[in-house]
C-alpha cells in the first residue's frame, strides 16, 4: 500500500528536479523529503532514483511511478472534491419510499423546500404501503421510508432502525355530496352500519374492521383498492362510503364528495424510518428534516 503523502512528495521531487527544491515548495526539511522517498522505495520494493553526477535521474520504476502519480493525485483530488460536496450538501442522492397519500401531500411539499435550499440533492421517490415499505428499507432498497400505523398496532422494526414520529392524521369518512349525513359537521361511525363500504389497503381495511367491531357491526365491504383517486371516484358515483385519512382531503374533488370527521375520533400515526447510521449522512438527514418541518405545519391534521 502506498502512502498518498509520499506520492505527492515524489511528484513534487520529479517536477522540481531535486529533494531540496521539493522541500522548499512543500514546506518540509530536506531530511524529511529524503525519509519519505526512502519509505516510498521500500513500499515499491525497488529504487526510484539514481544519481548521475550531481543530478537525480529516474529509474525505470521511477518513470513508471511518475506516469501513474499524476493520475493517482488527480483521482484523489477529484474524490476529495466530491466528498466535500457531499458533506456540504452540494450533492447527494436519497431514495425515499412513501405510501400514496404521503406522496401526494407531505413529500411534494418537503421536496419543494429541499429544492430551494439544497438544489444539488437528488431524491428518488418510491412508493409502497406498510408493512412492505418497511421491508424495502430492510432490504436496502431505500434510505428513508414513510409508514403509518393505527392505535393498538405495534410496528416491528429492527433495533438499528430509528422511528421518527411525524404527525397524527385524523380519520374521516368520505361521503357523496348528496348523502344525508353530509350535512353534519361530524359523523358517528355507528350511523354508517348499513352503508356499503369501499376499503383501502390491507392495513387500512384491518383498522376499518376493528373500529366497526368495537361498535358491534361488520361493515359491508363491496370494493377494495389502495388508490385514493379510485376511492374518491367510486364514492362520488354513490358506490359506497370510505374511511379516509384527513391528509388527502385537500386533493378531493369537492363537487362530488365530501369528508367529515369520524366520531369517536380516530387517528393514524405517521412516521419516518431510517437506519440510525444513515442519520449521520448529510443528504439523508436534510431530507428527513424537510419532512419533519412539513409535518410540523400540519399538527392537528
Amino acid at each position: 500500500m502506498f502512502d498518498s503523502r509520499h506520492i505527492r512528495t515524489f511528484h513534487e521531487v520529479v517536477a522540481t528536479g531535486s529533494y531540496s527544491a521539493a522541500a522548499r515548495v512543500l514546506g518540509y526539511t530536506q531530511p524529511a523529503i529524503t525519509q519519505q522517498m526512502k519509505a516510498l522505495e521500500r513500499a515499491v520494493g525497488t529504487p526510484l532514483f539514481t544519481r548521475v553526477g550531481r543530478k537525480m535521474q529516474l529509474t525505470e520504476a521511477g518513470e513508471s511511478m511518475a506516469r501513474h502519480a499524476e493520475s493517482i493525485l488527480g483521482s484523489l483530488s477529484a474524490a476529495e472534491a466530491q466528498l466535500k460536496a457531499y458533506a456540504r450538501l452540494r450533492t447527494g442522492r436519497v431514495r425515499l419510499c412513501g405510501f400514496p397519500s404521503a406522496n401526494v401531500t407531505l413529500v411534494p411539499e418537503a421536496l419543494s423546500s429541499l429544492a430551494k435550499e439544497h438544489p444539488g440533492i437528488q431524491v428518488e421517490l418510491l412508493e409502497g404501503e406498510p408493512p412492505e415499505s418497511l421491508r424495502r428499507l430492510e432490504r436496502g432498497e431505500c434510505d428513508i421510508t414513510l409508514a403509518f400505523t393505527y392505535p393498538g398496532l405495534h410496528e416491528e422494526i429492527p433495533e438499528e432502525v430509528a422511528e421518527v414520529r411525524l404527525l397524527e392524521d385524523q380519520l374521516t369518512v368520505l361521503l357523496p355530496t348528496g348523502h344525508p349525513l353530509a350535512r353534519r359537521r361530524a359523523v358517528h361511525l355507528a350511523d354508517l352500519a348499513e352503508e356499503r363500504w369501499i376499503a383501502g389497503c390491507p392495513r387500512c381495511r384491518a383498522n376499518l374492521l376493528h373500529e366497526c367491531a368495537e361498535l358491534g357491526f361488520v361493515p359491508d365491504i363491496r370494493f377494495a383498492t389502495d388508490d385514493n383517486l379510485v376511492v374518491q371516484s367510486m364514492v362520488g358515483q354513490g358506490l359506497g362510503v370510505a374511511m379516509m385519512p384527513a391528509l388527502v382531503l385537500p386533493s378531493l374533488s369537492l363537487s362530488k364528495v365530501c369528508g367529515r370527521p369520524l366520531q369517536p375520533a380516530a387517528r393514524r400515526h405517521i412516521a419516518a424510518y431510517v437506519y440510525r447510521d444513515h442519520l449521520r449522512i448529510p443528504a439523508t438527514s436534510v431530507v428527513l428534516n424537510a419532512l419533519k418541518q412539513v409535518a410540523s405545519n400540519r399538527v392537528g391534521c
